[in-house]
């Protein structure tokens, strides 16, 4: 079924009776050639490109909840591909770029607003700091755009600029970065797949490999044993977890993270804003919620919820950066696992065990990437060579001291 403005209006006059489920809800098979494990957008669009670019046929997509449940449907929406290192740059502009088409590729509306991300900052170090990152996007083909005082004033005016504590001094704007709408796209993957055929398994949990000499043959789930020519395993906070059942130990600590919505209000907020003295985050949607976000909640945990200290936190960077904020209340908040690597930065690799593959070590960047880790995942699995820009996403770098690390924090996850 495809979807068009004719299609809606017939279905409007017809009393909506011919909207059919997005995709299936088949048996798992003895077998496939591929199985995917986990359901959430990089394992749904993973299969999606498998079928679609590389001609790949019988895969399967494993989850053990439902899909859009985990940290597809967990976080700020925010896309971007504002970085700095030559190993992060080129792939987050890449997977901008596959955003900037997925709509109309998908046939399905994901809510794809390249409304604009200003990063703000508060002192001469950090504006020097944002012109470096500034120049190596426009570098790497990106691009970025520094805004003075008197230009923020007219875009942002709402925002605390007497603030002699967090003086603003200026911004960093990316002006193709945005929102999407987070489980529109996991829906979109997962129709796009099923329609190529493409088995989503939901309430299948992994409880285990089945490896022998060296070479893993398939999973072992709640639902019995699914024999696999190649597994790949994208699960996001749960990746320790799950990779342990095939005895492999990965450089990646799980955290709780945080998001908060507001009650609907009318428009304020044009773009997405960054709080540079702080960590807070902040775009509008489209119901009129501020939908914002800030730091880890600081200890290792698979729950997802947070404390309440974080919240306290937030707010306060809130109010330091908008003090109207004071009054508006807060309507929801909710908390994704996420897959902290030792370097800030991803891994999609081969394992060890053969014919066994991982995607994972997100940290924060895991929704704005989907669409190129799904490609880049695919890749790998279809090819067994990284995809041109996933070369620097090894797992052996943390070994060969190639780390990436885009904030310069060392080997403390907790602080990317």
């Amino acid at each position: 079924m495809r979807y068009s403005g004719f299609r809606v209006l017939k279905e409007a006059l017809s009393g909506h009776k011919g909207w059919r489920p997005l995709w299936r809800s088949p048996d798992p098979q003895p077998a496939y050639d591929i199985v995917i494990v986990g359901g959430g957008g990089h394992g749904l669009a993973t299969a999606y490109y498998l079928a679609r670019e590389f001609r790949q046929h019988r895969i399967a997509v494993i989850e053990k909840g439902w899909i859009g449940g985990g940290n597809v449907g967990r976080n700020t929406t925010i896309i971007r591909s504002n970085y700095l290192l030559d190993g992060n740059e080129p792939f987050y502009e890449y997977s901008l770029k596959l955003w900037e088409g997925l709509e109309q590729e998908l046939n399905y509306n994901a809510m794809v607003s390249q409304r604009g991300i200003v990063n703000l900052f508060h002192s001469d170090a950090q504006r020097d700091a944002y012109i470096r990152r500034g120049n190596a996007m426009i570098l790497h083909g990106a691009d970025a755009e520094l805004l003075d005082l008197a230009a923020l004033r007219r875009e942002y005016p709402f925002v605390d600029f007497d603030n002699a504590r967090f003086p603003i001094k200026g911004g960093l704007a990316q002006r193709r970065g945005g929102t999407v709408r987070h489980d529109a796209v996991a829906w979109g993957y997962a129709r796009a797949a099923d329609a190529l055929g493409v088995d989503i398994i939901q309430n299948c949990q992994v409880t285990g490999f089945r490896i022998e000499n060296g070479r893993c043959l398939g999973v072992e789930t709640a639902r019995g044993h699914i024999g696999a020519g190649k597994v790949g395993v994208a699960v996001a906070g749960s990746s320790s977890r799950v990779m342990a059942q095939a005895g492999l130990r990965l450089p990646i600590e799980s955290h709780v993270l945080q998001a908060f919505v507001s009650e609907g209000l009318k428009p304020v907020l044009p773009g997405v804003i960054t709080f540079g003295a702080g960590h807070f985050y902040c775009s509008q949607s489209d119901k009129g919620g501020l939908v914002f976000g800030g730091d880890l909640d600081g200890y290792n945990s698979y729950a997802q919820r947070g404390n309440l200290p974080v919240i306290e936190d937030v707010a306060e960077g809130g109010m330091a950066l908008f003090p109207g904020l004071g009054r508006v209340r807060l309507l929801r908040a909710w908390g994704g696992v996420m897959d902290m690597s030792m370097d800030g930065s991803p891994i999609i690799d081969r394992t060890p065990v053969e014919q066994l593959y991982f995607n994972g070590g997100w940290c924060y960047g895991g929704f704005k990437a989907t669409p190129a880790a799904g490609m880049c995942f695919a890749h790998l699995l279809a090819t067994d060579s990284p995809h041109p820009t996933a070369t620097a996403y090894r797992l052996d770098r943390f070994a060969r001291g190639f780390m990436i690390d885009e904030k310069g924090m060392g080997a403390q996850p907790n602080l990317h």
